[in-house]
């Protein structure tokens, strides 16, 4: 399993479009993918279970992932909440 954290900075943080992209990105991979937030650890390729994180700028998530392709799955969403959501 792989995991990193990182601070959102995009100022509605995971609001419905931050959502929709990340779940687009997490989708791509086979890995299983979580988003913690609050001490609760949701399935990161769930709009609703993403969004009823109600994670905010300045809060800290942790992603994980665990499969053939973990280590990238988590860069790369990892990346994407670094870039605010713009497209990587």
């Amino acid at each position: 399993m792989t995991n990193k954290s990182i601070t959102l900075t995009n100022e509605d943080g995971l609001h419905a479009r931050a959502a929709a992209l990340f779940v687009r990105e997490a989708n791509k991979f086979s890995s299983e993918i979580s988003l913690e937030a609050h001490e609760e650890k949701v399935n990161g390729k769930s709009i609703i279970g993403i969004m009823s994180l109600g994670a905010f700028k300045g809060e800290k998530v942790t992603i994980y992932a665990d499969g053939s392709d973990e280590k990238e799955a988590v860069d790369t969403l990892y990346k994407l909440i670094g870039n605010e959501f713009a497209k990587i």
